[in-house]
Formats: structure tokens, C-alpha cells, sequence
């Protein structure tokens, strides 16, 4: 099992929310359809518009019993970014069958750019 850093950008994120927002990383199964976790190290959201925005981090759980917001209508000044993992870690799986998705949305469509780094297959 080798362990892969991995970037995953996804520029203008759209207004859609919950379950609706734009999918940025979506766990993958392992080998044969086997469970696979990863670890999220670092999420960044950039503000690329000429006005204040606001944003959120959702995870869309893979039993869809217990999605929840990461960072819910965070603020981010026009020409700025916000660190949502601030040294913390998040980890996310797959059951093989099931996977967890992170979403990110905005209040401004296609004013915002989202890089989610993940160590895979841990």
C-alpha cells in the first residue's frame, strides 16, 4: 500500500450548497473495490473577486447520516485566502462501496478557487 500526497484544485466553485455544492474531493476505493482512508492536510479557498465573499467546507458523508460543515459562511476579504485546516487533520474514507465527498460553496458564483491536499490511501 503506498501512501500519495495528492492536489486537488478545483477553480470557480459555484453557489450550490449541503450536497449540492461543487464536489472538490471524493475519496477513492481501494484495490478490487476495497476500503480506502486519506487524510486531508490542507484546504485553502481563494477569493479571486473584487468584493467580499463568503464560504463554506461541507462533508458529505458516506452514509449520508452524518454530513457535516467543516467552516460555514467564513468571510474572505476580495484578494484574499483562508486556511480551514489551520494544522489540523481530517480524515475521510471509502467503504468500498460508499464515499465521502467534500464540498466546498460559495456566495458568489465563480468567484472562488478551492485547493484540497490529501495524503491518500493511508
Amino acid at each position: 500500500m503506498a501512501n500519495d500526497f495528492k492536489r486537488f484544485p478545483k477553480p470557480n466553485v459555484g453557489t450550490g450548497t449541503g450536497a449540492s455544492a461543487t464536489a472538490v474531493y471524493t475519496v477513492p476505493a481501494g484495490a478490487g473495490s476495497s476500503a480506502l482512508e486519506s487524510i486531508v492536510i490542507g484546504i485553502t479557498l481563494a477569493n479571486k473577486h473584487t468584493s467580499g465573499i463568503t464560504a463554506s467546507v461541507f462533508l458529505d458523508n458516506e452514509d449520508g447520516s452524518n454530513d457535516v460543515y467543516i467552516v460555514k459562511n467564513a468571510s474572505i476579504p476580495s484578494g484574499s485566502s483562508l486556511e480551514v485546516m489551520a494544522g489540523n487533520k481530517l480524515v475521510v474514507q471509502n467503504d468500498g462501496t460508499n464515499a465521502d465527498v467534500l464540498r466546498v460553496e460559495s456566495s458568489r458564483a465563480s468567484s472562488l478557487d478551492a485547493t484540497i491536499t490529501v495524503l491518500e490511501d493511508v
